[in-house]
């Protein structure tokens, strides 16, 4: 008796904590992802119920018999496949994929989940996926693991995805999301693979809602501190990071380097705001590359409009030099076969203890607007 309870109890912490999760992310966004993502919550809370539902059944709480147990476990694997499916799509969408604006490939993805649809449906009568005997007790079938793969096909695919592009230069401004997207689907499927193992073991669940809230603190960290076009820190991250270096002893010095687009009203009127949008990513994307791999990690954030700051910890004043003309450098490789010229003008200033970053930027933007006449 007590082994159904504590079920049970797992799994409707499980479905309580993805319907908070759901609840606040009501209305948010009226995009397609955000219905996605609502889709991919209402299948999870339809699998932790189908699942509690089965443990309750074939333990005599629920006396639904053969019949009850066959339906709640048919629901649950169906369940499983459709939630891998809004999941695998909801990813999509959040790295941007060209896959998920074609109506016709975004069907075609989902014959996985018909395919499970139709086996469930032969398994009633033939019991090759599984089956409860005339005691009421449940099996699986010969082919039960196709079940698995048919559902973790989407995982793989989702996880691949985000993991291969943490690799690929261009896409350097997604690499902070790509890598939890790859992470997400980790714990789960471990838990997914003891759960199959060893099916009185109830973590499945338990693991799966836990990662959602995950996915869903990093998408309210990320609404609130980062810049949702560059994907950079936006500015109040940046005042965050410039306080907690005024408050520790660090004998390394910090510089504050100042970065405005050259002629980007020109651009912006030339050839729309779509091209002037791409480029600010393009200099987002130069800035990360030149400071990767720096001694001392830097701050980089999107300041406003077309300037950016980067906040630099240096030994000595040639580093930062170095630095701005890596900055010009990643942009002169990153605008090959661009229409037009992108680059930038750059003001350095050193930080002081107790010097505002307000009259920092200001020095800063003194010596941007020099440069920027030259």
């Amino acid at each position: 008796m007590l082994y159904p309870i504590l079920y049970l109890e797992i799994n409707l912490a499980s479905v309580m904590l993805v319907l908070f999760i759901r609840f606040k992310t009501l209305g948010i966004s009226k995009m397609v992802s955000q219905r996605t993502f609502s889709s991919a919550i209402d299948a999870e809370v339809v699998f932790f119920l189908s699942d509690t539902m089965a443990v309750l059944i074939s333990c005599g709480l629920i006396p639904a018999g053969k019949a009850g147990l066959l339906a709640a476990k048919s629901i649950y694997f169906f369940s499983t496949a459709l939630m891998c499916f809004f999941w695998f799509i909801y990813f999509e969408h959040l790295q941007g994929s060209q896959f998920v604006a074609n109506r016709r490939l975004v069907l075609l993805s989902s014959c996985l989940v018909w395919i499970m649809g139709i086996l469930l449906i032969i398994n009633l009568f033939k019991g090759i996926l599984f089956y409860v005997d005339d005691s009421g007790v449940y099996h699986r079938g010969p082919l039960f693991v196709i079940q698995y793969l048919l559902s973790y096909t989407y995982v793989f695919a989702a996880c691949g995805h985000a993991l291969v592009g943490c690799f690929q230069e261009k896409r350097l401004s997604q690499r902070r999301l790509l890598i939890s997207l790859a992470l997400f689907p980790v714990a789960p499927a471990i838990a997914g693979i003891l759960q199959f193992i060893y099916p009185e073991l109830p973590v499945a669940c338990i693991t799966l809602a836990g990662a959602t809230m995950i996915l869903y603190q990093n998408w309210l960290d990320e609404l609130i501190s980062v810049d949702p076009l560059t994907r950079l820190n936006n500015r109040k991250q940046l005042v965050y990071h410039y306080d907690q270096w005024q408050r520790r002893e660090d004998s390394v010095p910090l510089y504050l380097i100042l970065i405005d687009a050259n002629k980007f009203k020109l651009i912006n009127d030339t050839y729309g705001h779509a091209e002037g949008d791409a480029a600010l990513v393009k200099i987002a994307d130069a800035l990360r590359m030149a400071c990767h791999g720096l001694p001392h990690r830097a701050n980089i954030a999107r300041y406003g409009g077309d300037e950016f700051v980067v906040l630099a910890r240096a030994e000595k004043p040639e580093e930062v030099i170095s630095l701005t003309n890596r900055i010009h450098e990643c942009l002169e490789k990153l605008n090959l076969g661009s229409p037009y010229s992108l680059t930038v003008s750059v003001g350095i200033a050193k930080a002081a203890k107790g010097l505002e970053l307000e009259n920092l930027l200001k020095e800063a933007d003194a010596i941007l607007y020099q440069d920027k006449r030259r």
